[in-house]
């Protein structure tokens, strides 16, 4: 897990999206936290208090594409 860390920017939480990080390792369930144009965490149960949160159950995210 990368661990969370705010920049002052807009948040945006992708949440229980299936990561699919491109790097061959499985794919897995987690909530994924961009803060302005930067991802600065990865993982489930991430906090989204001052972040847009948006469902991404049952999409895939592909951070880094």
């Amino acid at each position: 897990m990368i661990p969370a860390r705010g920049n002052g920017k807009s948040a945006l939480l992708l949440s229980g999206g299936t990561v699919i990080d491109g790097t061959g390792a499985d794919r897995f369930v987690a909530d994924v936290r961009i803060d302005g144009d930067r991802i600065t965490a990865i993982g489930r149960g991430l906090v989204a208090a001052d972040a847009e949160v948006i469902d991404a159950a049952g999409l895939i995210v592909a951070p880094g594409f």
